[in-house]
This record gives C-alpha cells, sequence and structure tokens, in this order.
C-alpha cells in the first residue's frame, strides 16, 4: 500500500471519527449541518464521496463498519475498520485519493490553540461563542 494513502487516512482519521459519532451511518444521506462542527462535516463528505464510488458490495461493507464503530464510539478495532474500508476504496480508485486530499487541510498547515484561565475559549474559527453567567442569546 502506498505511503500516501496510509498518510491521507491518518489525517482524515479524527474527521471520520467525528463524522461517524454525530451521525452514524446517517452520514451517507446527510446534507452539510450547520449545527454540526466542521470537523464532522469534513468527515462526512469524505465518507460520501468514497461511499459514492464503491459498487453495492463496496457499498455495505463501509456501512456496516460505519455501523460498528457508531454502536461502540469506544471502540478502536470499529475506527480502525472504517479506516481500512477507506484505504480500500483508495487504492482501488486513485481518482479518489486526489479527491480527498484536495478536501483534507494541508497537511503542513500546523494550527495550535490554546485556551487558559475560567472561562476561556480557543478555537480557529468560531462563529458565535459565549461564556459567564446568566448570558441570553438572542436568534433571528
Amino acid at each position: 500500500m502506498s505511503t500516501e494513502i496510509v498518510q491521507l487516512v491518518q489525517q482524515a482519521g479524527p474527521y471520520l471519527t467525528t463524522a461517524v459519532s454525530a451521525y452514524g451511518v446517517a452520514v451517507f444521506t446527510r446534507a452539510e449541518s450547520a449545527a454540526a462542527d466542521a470537523t464532522a462535516n469534513l468527515g462526512r463528505r469524505i465518507l460520501q464521496a468514497v461511499w459514492r464510488r464503491r459498487d453495492e458490495e463496496g457499498q455495505a461493507e463501509l456501512e456496516a463498519a460505519v455501523q460498528d464503530a457508531a454502536e461502540a464510539p469506544d471502540d478502536a478495532d470499529a475506527a480502525a475498520a472504517v479506516r481500512q474500508q477507506i484505504k480500500r476504496a483508495l487504492r482501488d480508485d486513485i481518482e479518489l485519493l486526489g479527491e480527498l486530499a484536495r478536501m483534507l487541510p494541508a497537511a503542513d498547515e500546523t494550527v495550535n490553540v490554546m485556551a487558559s484561565g475560567e472561562r476561556s475559549i480557543a478555537a480557529k474559527t468560531i462563529g458565535t461563542a459565549i461564556t459567564g453567567d446568566n448570558t441570553t442569546m438572542w436568534q433571528s
């Protein structure tokens, strides 16, 4: 297996895990959600791209792996089975490798975010963040 595939799947791992936790097998049919964080949405897009490029048997295998991982979120073997399905798809479809690589942030793009102190918030990007007691947020 190429090193490029291994590295891409390693980089995609956290996104896949978050998407599976957020959506379960509905990940294949869900649209992007403003309520879900960027990590879950990227994982959803990766899984959908892989699923669309698989034949019926490949789709069923990927769905089964995602279902197992969703039902046992703390099971490292279940998460690894999802990653293995992604690797298999990438070995079978080199164009998919390029598509997924374009979705992921550049590997050399390192962002360190740190919060310190009571009620601190740390984020690379953020929409609305509120801390404090008795806070009211109005949404129109």
